[in-house]
């Protein structure tokens, strides 16, 4: 697994460049059947999570994507990553954030402009930036509590590369 740059890393990314054909690569996924993982493939993309009994509000999924690199080598692109679903409300709750902060920004600069007071907006600004760092410290600690399903995760694609 290439090592990341940093820590801050929301969604870890790998990449392993096998000697395996890519079909064959895939065909292993499509058999490999183990308690408590569920697989599904879509074309050359698999997704590995975990089934009903052993997931939780953080539990990650591994996407993994598998590329032809000649006859017989292929490169696997794979990425760490929350429900799609809990992802897509996480980033609806920050880009709602950014909005408000913007918003209110932009109605104190109009009120700092005519003259008027203009400390409620900038206390509901001082909040969004608030908020934002609440909302990061929360995702950092989902990655944290999952991180031990993330090896579980890791550790069974390698076995079921190398079977």
């Amino acid at each position: 697994m290439k090592a990341l740059p940093n820590d801050i890393v929301l969604r870890p990314r790998f990449q392993l460049e096998l000697p395996n054909e890519k079909e064959t690569l895939l065909e292993a996924f499509e058999q490999a059947k183990k308690n408590p993982f569920l697989l599904k493939r879509i074309d050359d993309h698999v997704f590995i999570k975990f089934n009903k009994r052993h997931i939780h509000f953080w539990s990650p999924q591994l996407h993994l994507e598998i590329n032809e690199i000649d006859a017989k080598n292929s490169k696997l692109y794979g990425l760490f990553g929350p429900n799609p679903t809990l992802w897509t409300f996480f980033m609806f709750l920050h880009f709602g954030v950014g909005t408000f902060f913007i918003i209110f920004g932009i109605w104190a600069y109009s009120y700092a402009s005519l003259g008027r007071p203009y400390g409620l907006q900038m206390g509901i600004m001082i909040v969004m930036v608030i908020l934002w760092f609440v909302l990061y410290a929360f995702g950092r600690m989902g990655k944290r509590k999952g991180k031990p399903q993330m090896h579980e995760l890791y550790r069974f694609m390698m076995e079921t590369l190398t079977d």
